[in-house]
């Protein structure tokens, strides 16, 4: 069962420049650093968070891999040393976890299953 990891972020909307500029940072060393998942950074125009988040998402084959991403993230120094960078800037973070429906793989299953009428 795969599944979606989402973490948002609210920051300080008088500080999005700096925030952002460690995003990249942060995007440039997932990139850099193989042990660490690449998630999609989205900003928000139009949802149900404000304008200013930010949403990491990554997909992961299970949710214990997902979980063991927040450990490789904690025990990266390098991730470690910019998030403190960027802390100050954060009102608040929320993760959410996601499992991805694939409604074809479950009906071509049915379907090849299916005794004949």
């Amino acid at each position: 069962m795969s599944i979606v990891m989402r973490i948002i972020q609210q920051f300080d909307p008088c500080h999005e420049e700096a925030f952002m500029a460690l995003e990249q940072d942060f995007a440039r060393l997932e990139k850099s650093q193989p042990g660490l998942p690449e998630g999609k950074r989205m900003q928000v125009l139009s949802a149900g968070e404000p304008v200013n988040a930010l949403i990491w998402q990554c997909e992961f084959p299970d949710m214990g891999t997902a979980c063991k991403a927040l450990d490789l993230f904690k025990e990266n120094e390098a991730h470690e040393a910019l998030f403190a960078q960027q802390a100050p800037f954060i009102r608040q973070v929320k993760i959410e976890f996601y499992k991805i429906l694939d409604f074809n793989k479950e009906k071509e299953a049915f379907v090849v299953n299916a005794a004949p009428l």
